[in-house]
């Protein structure tokens, strides 16, 4: 065999390593992450004499009829100023633009983090969402939200992430010093599976879709950041270990109709 031939069957050989590739292409992403990036919203409150008057809490995501939102339950705020009409709702931006739309809480599913809120108005754009049961170790993923919630703007950003492990969110105490009332709380519960990625997200990330870069298709919700230390570390020395809630419980919850 020719030099020239050995050179042209080992660039075939490469190309069809490439083509054969797990991961999805760049292409398959962008494309995704141009239809991803219309179903994200933010999650807040409003109050006409707070400044500013629109307070950003989390990300979160449309689905179903378009007038259905996924988020984090810790991301919806516990109390409201009803007394000045705090409103809960979701923030869209349009260009420069940005638009509150009330909200309502339908559902919360507080053991595995998840609320469902329902907006009136025009429906949104809707993420399918997919077999998470079926997600497996090293599956690429993505995730797009708002990391740092408003202080960047309302511009949803897009993270790359290994599905790095399946694991019980419950974790084994390495010795009863590190145990307090919460973590004696957890261990009275049934664990259930979490999502553990390779990627790093952060604080406004709570609630952002998990999805398949491919399809677009959600298979998990992100939930919490591995945080050392004070949350504020999160953003000065973030870990790139990440968690998120396996689809499989939207699908649940979404069939609950009141809190």
């Amino acid at each position: 065999m020719t030099i020239s031939r050995m050179r042209h069957v080992r660039v075939c050989a490469l190309l069809a390593a490439c083509c054969w590739s797990g991961a999805a292409p760049a292409s398959d992403l962008s494309r995704t992450i141009a239809t991803v990036k219309g179903s994200v919203v933010g999650v807040g409150t409003f109050l006409r004499t707070r400044s500013p008057a629109t307070v950003f809490s989390g990300t979160g995501f449309v689905v179903g009829d378009g007038l259905s939102v996924i988020t984090n339950a810790h991301v919806v705020p516990a109390i409201l100023d009803s007394e000045n009409k705090e409103v809960l709702g979701i923030v869209i931006a349009h260009g420069a633009e940005i638009e509150f739309r009330p909200a309502q809480l339908v559902a919360s599913d507080r053991a595995h983090d998840l609320a469902h809120l329902r907006i009136g108005g025009a429906p949104l754009p809707a993420l399918q969402l997919g077999d998470a049961a079926g997600a497996v170790e090293g599956q690429e993923l993505a995730f797009t939200g708002f990391p740092l919630g408003m202080v960047l703007g309302l511009h949803p950003a897009t993270h790359r992430a290994l599905l790095a492990a399946i694991t019980p969110i419950v974790l084994p105490s390495l010795s009863s010093r590190a145990l307090d009332a919460r973590s004696i709380a957890q261990l009275q519960r049934a664990p259930f599976a979490i999502f553990q990625l390779d990627g790093t997200a952060y604080p406004g990330n709570s609630g952002s879709p998990v999805y398949d870069p491919a399809s677009g298709a959600v298979l998990a919700v992100i939930n919490m950041t591995f945080v050392k230390g004070l949350k504020e570390n999160a953003i000065t020395h973030p870990s790139g270990i990440s968690y998120a809630i396996p689809a499989t419980y939207i699908r649940d919850l979404l069939q609950q109709k009141s809190p």
